[in-house]
Order: structure tokens, then sequence, then C-alpha cells
């Protein structure tokens, strides 16, 4: 029975953690580059690493929070583009490399304007 719990605990911190929340604007209140504005979107990832950022556990980078999450939902809300405004990750060489060590926790985060 400890095995069966241990091995599920494993399992489930190896999951990534993806957030990802938006709020409907009105296109006559809120103006975006390149069309009308439909939404506001922020999506935000948590990631795993191993031995100095190294070793990627869970993946947490710029293309999943961008791509995977941000333009999908955009895309799901009926957005024919985004118009991003803020990005950003957790730098992972120099000595940032130095948080790490072990085991390491990255953050990957994104806000766009989901236009039509």
């Amino acid at each position: 029975m400890k095995k069966a719990i241990l091995s599920a605990v494993a399992a489930s911190s190896l999951v990534a953690c993806t957030s990802v929340e938006s709020a409907v604007v009105s296109g006559t209140e809120f103006s975006a580059t390149g069309g009308e504005a439909i939404a506001v979107i922020q999506a935000k990832a948590l990631g795993l690493t191993a031995i100095f950022h190294i070793v990627d556990l869970v993946q947490s980078d710029l293309d999943t929070v961008v791509n995977k999450l941000l333009v999908a939902e955009a895309k799901a809300m009926g957005a024919s583009k985004v118009d991003l405004k803020n990005a950003g990750t957790t730098p992972r060489h120099g000595i940032f490399a130095l948080a790490g060590t072990i085991i390491g926790v990255t953050s990957s985060s994104a806000v766009g304007v989901a236009v039509k």
C-alpha cells in the first residue's frame, strides 16, 4: 500500500502545472493592435528541472506558454491572432543555473490580447 501511495505522489509531481485565465472585453472600450479586441488572456506554467537546469523533468518555457497555452486559448475563443503584451521565463544559464542545483523550479508566463 505504501508503494502505491508513493508512486502516485511521484507521478503527480511530474505532471505539468499550467494555468490559463481570460477575461472577455468589449472591443469598443479596449483598443488592440490589428483588430477588435475580444479578450485578455494570461497563461502561466511551472516546471521542474534537475542538475543545474540541464534536465527538464517537467517542461516550462516560452514555447509552451505562448504557443500551446496562450494562442490555443485565443483560437478557442474565436480570435484570429494574439497581440502579445508581456512574456517571461526563469533564466537557466549563467549565474542563474546555480539556483537549480539538484532540483529546480522554473516559471514561464505570457499575457496577450485576443484579436478578431
